[in-house]
């Protein structure tokens, strides 16, 4: 088969400038490639044809920031949380040691455990981290997992301080850690990643510290991405726009000048809902960014800390629900603004071009992601 035309779609989705919804559509996809979309009645010959029923048509989703490469859980933790325990950033440290106990086999199929979860939910492109191994040896393997499943794979040695004497290190064990990432770890980690990535935050690593690391990752050939504005007001934000970076991901906390720095910058703000939903913390304010002409992304940051869901449709419900976004911004979110957050052109969208990543709704339209809530209405379209 060299041509398909998918047709008798009641709504399709495509994010093409000129129409970006287009009702009682089809469309034809060439060695996984769209090549044509349209009016149904307008459609091509092609060699197969896959009927739809009126279903509507959307892009794959795209998450563009996730943590897959880990052992264990933290069930308790989040018990705890359930019952008025703060979440806290040193948290992370219990999965570092699960991960560290683990071996390669047991770690990749955790990651392909997951995708097939992703996937099933109808993401189709996964951004996934390392940052729980904190070694050289554990950064290094567990990017090489990552590297097995997706090619958007991000060096995130600068996580936390591992091993500190108490809370999140003295001046000097941070200096010393900051020291290894941006030299032995960085050399021996860099031909497995696309990105790096610093948690700039209040018990993991201050302004210079992330400007330091984010500098030499970009020096060894990787793209910047930054953990930003979680926890509560600070620098991330500025620091992202300051390096170029891709994505300042959470923003939670923001004042004016992070907004404008954002809108100004071009640095795609990378919203994560799973993580006020499992901490209990404040939404970040959608409508404010989109209003303010800043580009947004939604992922699911899935993790087993402080966000431990792989479902796009839920973060898309959470964003409706709770940031202010429409449900047809909060679509564009989680396809076109990840890709956007990714630095990729050919994902996230439909128009002729574009990779053929197809996922059908068991329903008319896609406003029921959100009006449906936890309901599998997915499906990826084998091509």
């Amino acid at each position: 088969m060299t041509s398909l035309l998918v047709t008798n779609i009641g709504e399709l989705v495509t994010w093409d400038d000129d129409r970006p919804v287009i009702r009682d559509a089809a469309l034809v996809v060439e060695h996984g490639q769209v090549t044509w979309i349209g009016d149904r009645t307008a459609a091509p010959d092609a060699d197969s044809v896959h009927d739809v029923g009126g279903a509507a048509v959307i892009p794959g989703f795209v998450d563009s920031h996730t943590h897959l490469v880990f052992a264990g859980d933290r069930a308790a933790e989040f018990e705890a949380r359930m019952s008025g325990r703060p979440y806290e950033a040193g948290g992370i440290r219990t999965t570092v040691a699960a991960t560290r106990a683990a071996t390669d086999e047991q770690l990749a199929a955790n990651v392909a455990r997951h995708l097939a979860l992703m996937r099933a939910q109808g993401t189709t492109t996964v951004e996934i981290k390392s940052g729980y191994g904190l070694t050289v040896r554990d950064e290094a393997r567990s990017l090489a997992i990552a590297r097995q499943a997706t090619e958007e794979t991000t060096f995130l040695g600068a996580h936390v301080v591992p091993d500190p004497s108490t809370g999140s290190g003295t001046e000097a064990e941070v200096g010393a850690y900051v020291e290894l990432v941006i030299g032995a770890m960085l050399e021996a980690c860099a031909p497995y990643a696309r990105w790096i990535d610093v948690f700039c935050e209040e018990g993991a690593f201050g302004a210079d510290e992330a400007r330091t690391v984010l500098e030499a990752g970009m020096a060894a050939g990787l793209q910047a991405r930054v953990h930003a504005n979680q926890l509560g007001p600070g620098p991330g934000v500025q620091v992202a726009a300051s390096v170029g970076a891709a994505a300042a991901d959470h923003c939670t906390y923001l004042d004016d000048a992070d907004v404008a720095a954002l809108a100004d910058s071009g640095v795609v703000a990378g919203l994560l809902p799973g993580v006020e939903f499992s901490t209990r913390s404040p939404y970040p304010d959608a409508r404010r960014l989109i209003d303010a002409g800043v580009t947004v992304a939604l992922a699911t940051d899935c993790n087993p800390g402080s966000s431990y869901t792989s479902s796009m449709p839920f973060c898309i419900a959470l964003a409706v629900r709770e940031m202010g976004m429409t449900p047809l911004e909060a679509l564009w979110s989680a396809t076109r603004g990840g890709a956007f957050s990714l630095r990729r052109d050919d994902l996230g969208h439909l128009a002729v071009g574009a990779k053929a990543d197809l996922v059908v709704l068991d329903a008319p339209s896609h406003v029921h992601l959100a009006y449906r809530p936890g309901v599998p209405l997915a499906t990826v379209l084998a091509i």
